[in-house]
């Protein structure tokens, strides 16, 4: 019995076969599949083979700057100069590994002694001192540096020459200054902190284990006795007696009799002058042109490696990849 539909067509007892294949659209999708790997995968190659050859041109730049820069350092030291004022800054803290460090400035400061055209050298000075033990060796090279060149040395203080930079001043022929820099500081101090009363109120117990009996002197966990206390005084008071028989055996004479001279004390500029811790007050061009007598200023302060501040930049990983590619450089594809 044959039943009709709800809008009125017939039901069929068997649909006729569909006339599209069923295989083609599998095969169509598969081609573009592959097509779009290929073009990914060449895409990705290139890529990779951009950012190999990028990086290879940086590091190749880099060697490039190291390279000039020597070069140019090289030509600096080497090349004939006419009559001018040999300048070796000095500044910020004196201590090992710093650019105020004995190590760092002395090769500066041979360089402008060594080059004929340097009718004098100046020391420009900005610091508040440091390590007495960087001092000393900086005042016994400029010392001997003067004697072996025959040559004059001046020091310009900008804003502050205190403490272990005064030691370094010491060494100089003039030192001259600004009215209001700040001079002087001519003492010792050896600082720390003792714990001890918080560790009680704590009632945290400090366990030190020594050999010696005075292995563990200045430990700020440790109560200070009285010999110990006495032991470091008369250490830095040793120190200070070095300090100041420099600064007589520069200044001489100049010096001014004053109870608080070497007290620790600092001064202005103009103070400093009427002391004796400082010859008149003049900058850098003064120095050099009526003082020296030559205008020409050659800057010798040493210079920190471009090359070498900007690799220290980079990270051990970018490092690594940049010798795996400087490697590979033969090989660019």
């Amino acid at each position: 019995m044959n039943t009709a539909p709800d809008n009125g067509e017939p039901l069929s007892s068997s649909a006729p076969p569909s006339s599209e294949p069923q295989a083609a659209p599998a095969a169509g999708s598969f081609e573009s599949l592959m097509t779009q790997f290929a073009r990914d995968y060449l895409r990705d190659r290139r890529s990779e083979r951009r950012w190999r050859l990028g990086l290879r041109l940086c590091w190749l730049l880099l060697a490039v700057v190291l390279v000039w820069g020597g070069l140019s350092q090289t030509a600096h030291n080497s090349a004939p100069t006419t009559p001018h004022t040999a300048l070796v800054d000095l500044r910020g803290e004196i201590a090992a590994q710093s650019e105020a460090s004995a190590e760092f400035l002395l090769s500066g400061l041979k360089d402008a002694f060594e080059d004929a055209g340097a009718r004098a050298v100046v020391i420009r000075i900005n610091s508040p001192g440091g390590s007495p033990v960087q001092a000393g060796i900086l005042y016994d090279e400029i010392r001997r540096l003067k004697a072996k060149h025959d040559k004059k040395v001046y020091v310009v203080v900008e804003e502050s020459c205190a403490s272990g930079a005064y030691y370094v001043a010491a060494a100089a022929d003039a030192i001259y200054v600004d009215k209001a820099s700040i001079v002087g500081s001519i003492g010792v101090l050896m600082d720390g902190f003792g714990f001890t009363g918080t560790m009680e109120k704590l009632g945290v117990e400090r366990r030190l284990i020594t050999a010696g009996e005075n292995k563990g002197m200045l430990d700020p966990f440790s109560p200070l006795p009285d010999r110990q206390r006495a032991y470091a005084q008369a250490m830095i008071d040793q120190i200070h007696q070095q300090f100041i028989r420099v600064v007589k055996e520069g200044r001489g004479n100049r010096l001014k009799e004053d109870p608080e001279l070497f007290s620790g004390l600092f001064w202005n500029g103009e103070q400093a002058v009427k002391l004796g811790l400082a010859d008149g007050l003049g900058n850098l061009d003064y120095v050099a042109r009526e003082i020296v007598k030559a205008e020409d200023i050659i800057d010798y302060t040493p210079k920190e490696n471009v090359a070498e501040r900007l690799a220290k930049r980079f990270g051990a990983s970018v490092g690594t990849s940049a010798v795996h590619a400087l490697r590979g450089i033969g090989s660019l594809h």
